[in-house]
């Protein structure tokens, strides 16, 4: 019965249909063509079922249908903005630098680098609070570092033993102090002596300015004049402070020995802070001196010499210990204060008088302790006043003289250190740093063979 209906509507619906087409002129006249019709009843073949391989693996069990999975937004990246700003363009600087004349001042060699009034003495005073500018002397040098438009960004003064004072611009002007920190190298020499000490030295190399350290330490024991006679050895062993290969100020001696008329003279200047230097004789002691500053370096002995300051030779009245500023000073013997305060170039000076003839002199001295009075007693070794660099010196030190009559004598052969001189003879250390010296030397001059040969070759 109901399909008696379906076929009713088919037959309703394909009559109406048919009846519109041909209203509208839209139902074809002709025949539909054969390959067409051929072409509507084409269906595609139906598709193999997949095939599923075997494997080995294990299967993940399957979720349990009612479990319900939550859904998360998944977190934003951060996101990091570049830098889009420019780098800062430093303005190219310039440099300017040369040594320092004679006779000239700050002020003009910064005129001559053209620095402004103005800046050249804000310049001067900010140096001028950390370094002594009465000491200019020839060789330091100046470096002015300049912006475009003329005005300084940075001046720099360098004076000796690679000590630089750099006065820096930018919101105020600061100064500072650069100090090296050098590395102390040992180094050994032999030469041959033909006509003079000075022509030996230069010939093997070894700095030549030993010759006056040589000379005057035994100037009261050798007359090299006399007894010089050519073809002697003398075997040098000195330090260097280097900052990388630059050497920084001068080079010390730290042993010599020489061989002379049959006898070896021998010098030991120790540096175990023992404050002696001593002279040996076919390794017996024949003088020490006892240093009022204790572990000092002899620095310049007595005789004629080119001073460091002025240049010109003249007579040097004393002995220099290099020390640090504000080491103590020490009487060297008992005596009585007979002078406290100022001397011209020996700037704050004490001088101790031993007995009617003898007189001492400590000078260059930064200070005085307080209790300190003219005509005071002092015993030997008592604190008589601190290193300093007042009146004409070149850097700290203490400049020590031995007057007898008011004439200047060589403290180093002053008959008052005669009874020194025993009491080290019997001093086993003295003949320990003559040892250690003699080791370190023969050492240093096989070093030294080595490299030379390794050279050559």
């Amino acid at each position: 019965m109901r399909m008696g209906k379906v076929e009713v509507s088919l037959v309703v619906v394909v009559g109406a249909s048919m009846t519109a087409l041909a209203v509208f002129g839209v139902l074809p006249k002709d025949p539909v063509p054969p390959a067409i019709a051929k072409a509507t009843l084409w269906t595609p073949a139906p598709l193999a079922p997949p095939r599923i391989a075997e494997t080995n693996s294990v299967r993940p069990p399957f979720a349990q249908a009612d479990v319900a999975f939550e859904v998360r937004p998944l977190p934003l990246l951060p996101v990091s903005l570049a830098d889009t700003s420019l780098p800062s363009i430093e303005p190219p600087l310039t440099t300017w630098s040369r040594e320092i004349a004679s006779g000239e001042t700050l002020d003009a060699v910064l005129a001559d680098a053209g620095l402004g009034a103005s800046d050249r003495a804000e310049i001067a005073l900010a140096i001028g609070a950390e370094y002594d500018l009465r000491r200019l002397r020839p060789g330091h040098v100046i470096t002015v570092v300049s912006r475009p438009d003329g005005t300084p960004r940075r001046v720099e003064l360098a004076v000796e033993d690679g000590v630089r004072i750099e006065a820096a611009f930018g919101e105020q002007l600061a100064t500072r102090v650069l100090e090296p920190d050098p590395e102390w190298v040992t180094f050994a020499g032999e030469a041959v002596i033909e006509s003079t000490i000075f022509a030996a030295l230069d010939t093997a190399d070894i700095p030549a300015r030993f010759a006056v350290d040589l000379a005057q330490m035994l100037g009261g024991t050798v007359d090299f004049r006399r007894d010089l006679a050519g073809g002697e050895t003398m075997r040098l062993l000195w330090r260097e402070a280097r900052d990388g290969t630059q050497r920084i100020g001068q080079p010390e001696l730290a042993f010599a020995a020489l061989d002379l008329g049959g006898s070896v003279y021998e010098i030991v200047w120790p540096d175990d802070r023992s404050g002696r230097a001593a002279i040996y004789v076919d390794g017996e002691v024949l003088r020490v001196f006892a240093q009022p500053v204790e572990g000092a370096r002899l620095s310049s002995v007595f005789g004629r010499r080119t001073h460091p300051v002025y240049g010109n030779v003249r007579m040097h009245t004393g002995v220099d210990f290099a020390a640090a500023r504000g080491t103590p000073v020490q009487a060297t013997a008992p005596g009585r204060v007979s002078f406290i305060g100022r001397r011209g170039g020996y700037g704050r000076v004490v001088e101790i008088a031993h007995g009617s003839d003898t007189l001492t002199r400590y000078a260059h001295l930064s200070a005085v302790p307080d209790g300190l009075t003219q005509g005071q007693r002092v015993m030997a070794g008592e604190m008589i006043g601190r290193v300093g660099a007042t009146g004409t010196a070149t850097g700290p030190n203490l400049h020590y003289e031995v007057r007898v009559d008011g004439r200047p004598t060589d403290p180093l052969s002053n008959d008052r250190l005669a009874e020194a001189a025993e009491r080290e003879a019997d001093d086993t250390a003295a003949l320990r740093r003559l040892a250690e010296a003699r080791s370190l030397l023969a050492e240093r001059l096989a070093s030294e063979l080595v490299q030379t040969t390794t050279e050559r070759l």
